[in-house]
């Protein structure tokens, strides 16, 4: 066994893979950029290593340093966590030269499959379903068109080497076509240092669907069920569950099997996964296509640890020492079901842009997963939690930087059925603090209480279906408004006790008592605040709260219910955040609410003549002209964030009166980039 691991990567990953070696007694080396000098898995791995300036390109991507770095601190063999170096061969080839064992598949395996042209192709060969298209790169916009007429759309634009749903494009028409096909070029080629691109037929109400795969260097290969991810956002998961509430014992034997025919066609060892996609309005069990082979850890291995018990960084690092698997297929079972939603640092209030910034709160659910070892089960989630695991790699008073991904933490939870994993998600989730940057848990809240995903019927079009004017908070109905209201009116109560204590010099005063009119979703509420009852419009509401002035989070019986409402002070009242959606409540005394109706309501300024930038970016391009007149929905402008290029574009007919910002400009957010007159 390994006496010494490098973890070639950094984050929520780096701190997952020094647990478990840490677990079986393994010492870890952490490699660093300038921007992760003080983050978590620094601090955690037994020695760490700099290695290089904030941005990728010139630390966590430059093969030479981590092999330097693991050469200096003694390390035996490298685990490359996922993205990075994770899938490039010439890395693993460059560690065998050096004498250092990489905990991952062989490098000819994730030659074959780091090809989305060529591991179709043999996919193909190896008697996989594969979706129809072009079978290899196109040169120009004008091939696009004539394979996308050939195909018939819609078709999906792919970059040969893209992943992490960068490098991809649906069109609908030849006009989608025209307009995207340059951009997926400059995505894959920005990206990936690969501007092939190819195009196949997209499958209309597809779900994606990947199986996990294990095999040892001794020829052993076993599936470890599926995993359905598709709900999604621009290509990027956000929700895995395991198992998918669609596949069938018989589908998922079908799936497995092909899945292990293609990895034993490219001599596959380690953990992979077979992602599949899959047509929803097929129930017979065979309209499932090949994808790509992941030749790596994925983001959402957790729900598959969930279920089955098996830890797979620790398979992993087993099988990269020469191990035998130590199970069969009989052996693997599913055990409950799990859930994982991804915490992004991103505002679906305002269209989900990126935000970046400080963790000025970070209050996980529970604490992260194996930070005691005791405290968590096989399935890795956290006994006293009653199922809930964080993957993380931040804390409190870090910075969520521009240069990385934009996850914050992984929140797993599992239950005996797929409704306990889901109640679990809303619990955990209101019990989820993060404030200095904009993050989605409202969202992932609201998904989980969904009717349409209650019932499984999910597609990759689920979000742009059922949110199609964007994110506004989870509905939320007259009962829970009801309660709410109480809610503030008992903190309103607490507060104006305190404050008269402390004006009577902290006298003993009688219980506090009050009535207030609680102004809540442009209904008011009549709160009556009696020693020992709470009207709410004259119906008694059974409510049990203990709360302190200066509380940010309190917990509320409501009659036989138990809920976590974070709150938040605002100038007439409170912001009740729960159950995916922030309230704000305006609070008066009943005496004062009429006399406030006849307040006049300041008007916000005009900012639809100026093109603002939504979110902190690079300038890539200026498509407009001053003088030049506009339509709406014409693009104007394309900000980098985040590594996605988004187009801007006008939302009315105008002309360009100036331009603020050039190309290649870095962006504040809501800095001016043009105005329109």
């Amino acid at each position: 066994m390994f006496k010494k691991i490098l973890i070639a990567n950094r984050g929520e990953i780096a701190c997952r893979v020094i647990k478990t070696a840490r677990r079986m007694g393994i010492a870890t080396v952490a490699v660093y950029s300038d921007a992760d000098a003080r983050a978590p898995f620094v601090q955690m791995a037994d020695e760490a290593v700099h290695i290089g300036p904030a941005p990728a390109a010139e630390s966590y991507l430059l093969a030479e340093k981590i092999i330097a770095a693991a050469k200096q601190t003694g390390a035996d063999a490298v685990h490359p966590g996922y993205g990075f170096l994770s899938e490039r061969a010439s890395f693993v080839e460059a560690l065998d030269e050096a004498g250092i064992a990489f905990i991952g598949p062989p490098a000819s395996a994730i030659a074959a499959m780091g090809d989305k042209i060529e591991s179709k192709k043999l996919a193909e060969q190896a008697g996989v379903n594969v979706v129809p298209g072009s079978g290899g790169a196109i040169a120009d916009t004008a091939e696009a068109l004539e394979w996308a007429n050939r195909i018939g759309y819609p078709v999906m634009m792919k970059a040969s080497a893209g992943g992490g749903g960068k490098g991809m494009r649906l069109a609908w028409n030849d006009q989608d076509v025209k307009d995207g096909f340059e951009a997926t070029q400059r995505e894959g080629l920005n990206s990936f240092g690969d501007e092939r691109v190819f195009i196949e037929k997209f499958i209309e109400d597809p779900r994606h669907i990947e199986i996990q795969v294990l095999g040892d260097k001794h020829g052993n290969l076993i599936y470890l069920n599926e995993r359905e991810c598709s709900i999604q956002r621009r290509h990027q998961k956000v929700v895995e569950e395991a198992p998918s509430p669609f596949v069938s014992p018989e589908m998922r034997r079908k799936m497995g099997e092909q899945s292990i025919a293609l990895a034993r066609a490219v001599d596959y060892h380690s953990a992979g996964t077979v992602e599949l996609i899959v047509s929803g309005a097929d129930k017979t069990g065979d309209s499932f296509f090949f994808l790509e082979m992941n030749t790596r850890l994925q983001v959402e291995h957790p729900v598959t640890e969930a279920i089955t018990g098996v830890d797979l960084v620790e398979q992993m690092i087993r099988i990269a020492a020469g191990e035998r698997l130590a199970m069969t297929q009989d052996d693997v079972k599913i055990d409950g079901w799990a859930i994982e939603n991804r915490v992004y640092a991103e505002d679906p209030y305002r269209g989900f842009l990126p935000s970046i910034g400080r963790l000025v709160h970070y209050d996980p659910p529970v604490e992260p997963w194996a930070s005691d070892a005791e405290a968590y089960d096989g399935r890795g989630v956290h006994v006293d939690g009653g199922g809930i695991r964080v993957d993380d790699g931040v804390r409190e008073g870090g910075e969520v930087s521009m240069f990385y991904d934009p996850m914050i933490a992984k929140l797993v939870t599992w239950g005996e059925t797929r409704d306990a994993a889901a109640d679990l998600q809303v619990q955990a989730l209101d019990a989820f603090r993060i404030s200095g940057v904009g993050h989605n848990v409202d969202f992932l809240s609201a998904i989980m209480q969904h009717p349409r995903f209650r019932s499984g019927e999910l597609t990759t079009g689920f979000i742009a279906e059922e949110y199609p004017d964007g994110f506004t908070g989870a509905a939320a109905d007259d009962h829970l408004k009801r309660e709410l209201a109480a809610i503030a009116g008992v903190v309103a109560t607490v507060d104006e006790d305190r404050a008269g204590r402390i004006d009577q010099k902290l006298a003993e005063r009688t219980p506090p008592t009050g009535d207030w009119t609680v102004r809540l979703g442009g209904r008011d509420y009549e709160i009556v605040m009696e020693e020992d009852a709470i009207t709410v419009d004259g119906v008694e509401i059974e409510l049990a709260m203990e709360y302190t002035p200066g509380d940010r989070m309190i917990e509320v019986e409501v009659g036989e219910r138990t809920m976590t409402v974070q709150l938040a002070l605002m100038r007439t009242g409170y912001r009740l955040t729960t159950r995916g959606a922030a309230h704000e409540v305006r609070v008066l005394p009943t005496r004062i609410a009429a006399l406030a109706e006849h307040m006049i309501e300041k008007v916000p300024p005009d900012l639809s003549r100026l093109l603002i930038c939504p979110m902190p970016g690079l300038l890539v391009k200026l498509h407009v002209e001053e003088g030049e007149t506009v339509q709406p929905g014409q693009p104007l402008a394309t900000v980098e964030a985040m590594k996605m290029e988004n187009i801007l574009r006008a939302e009315k007919e105008g002309i360009i009166a100036s331009i603020k910002a050039g190309e290649g400009d870095s962006l504040a957010v809501d800095e001016v980039i043009l105005e329109l007159e």
